[in-house]
């Protein structure tokens, strides 16, 4: 399937999505949120697909919201339904079932970092910028980011961060815990791959995509009971599955394992599970 804004590149069971509106620092806009949103579901459900890698193509990452006409841009990035498109891409990232890995090879700014909060893991070239400049344009945080930032920095430094709007180097950003590692600019994709085959390369497909879902779940969660209900009812379900039998067969025989569960025959299955657990 071929995309406008976006470019798709399969490495075996990596998927590589790269930003690509290079003439426009690959900024956001309501073509690129919906090619995002239409490329992640389907990763989601093809299980050749064990990981996902999204990085910028030339030399930006992305430069936030497309705010380059002489009019407002504002109906550019809010949905019909008065929904921020930025927050519908972050959820539909929330919501995959794939490990996935930002490559920020180059400035991410506003929308441009709040889209990858969603994400496992933000590996950035040296050099790279960062900023949340939402009241430098007199907007607020998006992209589900007043959810995401303090989880992942802290609430103190995710308010010193979006109060100033200032731009800020990987070196700051390293050091607050917005991102994991900074590798040279021309190892970055490399080591992208690199993490992403650490992540899943001994591992139960099906397994890595339930724990991404109950991880984050976890997070909203009043008291660690509410985990253990529902990692009862999650390790029922796995543990009669297919991949539960090998892996205890291939620790006993001291054999690497072979795991053959499939994500997309069970995800509406634990899908379920985990929503009728939450809305209790």
């Amino acid at each position: 399937m071929s995309y406008e804004t976006i470019e798709c590149e399969q490495d075996n069971d990596l998927l590589l999505i790269t930003l690509s509106r290079a003439n426009n620092y690959n900024a956001f806009n309501k073509h690129m949120a919906n090619e995002i949103i239409r490329v992640l579901a389907d990763a989601s459900h093809n299980d050749s697909i064990k990981a996902i890698i999204v990085t910028g193509k030339g030399k930006y990452f992305c430069a936030g919201a497309d705010l380059g006409k002489k009019e407002t841009a504002m109906s550019d990035i809010i949905s019909k339904n008065d929904l921020d498109l930025g927050g519908k891409v972050a959820l539909e990232i929330f919501n995959c079932c794939k490990p996935i890995i930002a490559a920020i090879n180059g400035p991410a700014i506003g929308t441009g970092i709040t889209l990858t909060l969603p994400m496992d893991m933000r590996l950035s070239a040296t050099g790279v910028k960062f900023g949340f400049v939402f009241s430098q344009r007199g907007i607020i945080p998006e992209s589900c980011s007043s959810w995401f930032l303090p989880r992942i920095v802290g609430v103190s430094k995710a308010l010193e961060w979006t109060y100033s709007g200032k731009i800020f180097n990987e070196k700051e950003a390293l050091l607050g815990g917005l991102i994991n590692a900074v590798y040279p600019s021309e190892l970055l994709l490399i080591k992208a791959k690199e993490n992403a085959r650490k992540l899943i390369e001994d591992s139960s497909q099906l397994s890595v995509s339930v724990t991404r879902k109950l991880m984050w779940s976890m997070l909203t969660v009043n008291h660690p009971s509410e985990a253990h209900i529902l990692e009862s009812k999650l390790l029922k379900v796995l543990g009669a599955l297919d991949d539960a039998r090998e892996g205890v067969k291939s620790f006993q025989e001291k054999r690497p394992s072979d795991f053959k569960g499939k994500v997309s025959d069970n995800l509406s299955m634990i899908d379920e599970i985990i929503n009728n657990s939450m809305n209790k």
